[in-house]
């Protein structure tokens, strides 16, 4: 498969046939107007962030029968879109994609916010983002992991045990245009310093870059 991140919590899968998977596309990211030979589409959880109905438009418009997989609270959040309900444990055949999620709950951001449905969701049994939480996939051997940069409901030594706990062989930064050029370059150091110290990469990836997973 080929990752190519997009800005915030975006990313786009594309397998060998040209199938592509978009998860959270939300009001950070640029319009998805390259959204040709989408079929899926995953939705951690229903922050704005993470989803918006014009960016679900756009991606219909191209994409007729694309499938929408988010948990209950999205299917909520979208009403009036075609989504699929999912909870911690289910696995799902997104052909040629093979999703998995985890978790349940967003992290706490203050005691006062009303706490959300969040999943974590594997793909293709190598990919791995957490969504809005810090839930590791137990028993899962992570090859990319897909790791929130910036955010209020963190601070970066949660994201370093996090990412300690994962132990994927490679990382990428996401969940990270909350913050300046110089917090991007701090966190990406704070990442790298965990995943390098377990023998993996961390890859500083910008809007539009790529890897091959």
């Amino acid at each position: 498969m080929h990752l190519t991140k997009l800005e915030h919590a975006a990313f786009i899968l594309r397998d060998d046939s040209g199938a592509r998977l978009i998860v959270d596309p939300g009001a950070y990211t640029a319009p998805i107007t390259d959204a040709a030979g989408i079929v899926a589409v995953v939705i951690t959880h229903e922050h704005p962030d993470h989803w918006t109905p014009e960016q679900l438009e756009r991606i219909l418009a191209i994409n007729p029968g694309v499938r929408i997989f988010g948990p209950a609270g999205v299917a909520a959040a979208a009403e009036g879109f075609d989504v699929t309900v999912v909870e911690a444990g289910d696995e799902i055949d997104a052909d040629p994609f093979a999703l998995r999620f985890f978790g349940g709950r967003h992290a706490v951001i203050h005691p006062s916010i009303p706490i959300v449905d969040n999943l974590g969701v594997l793909i293709n049994g190598s990919v791995y983002y957490g969504g809005d939480s810090f839930t590791v996939p137990e028993g899962v051997d992570v090859d990319v992991m897909a790791v929130p940069a910036g955010a209020p409901w963190l601070k970066i030594s949660e994201v370093m045990d996090f990412v300690a706990d994962v132990a994927p062989k490679r990382s990428f930064p996401t969940h990270e245009m909350v913050l300046s050029r110089i917090g991007k370059d701090m966190s990406n150091q704070r990442i790298a310093g965990v995943v390098e110290n377990a023998g993996g990469t961390h890859y500083p990836l910008e809007p539009g870059e790529s890897i091959d997973v």
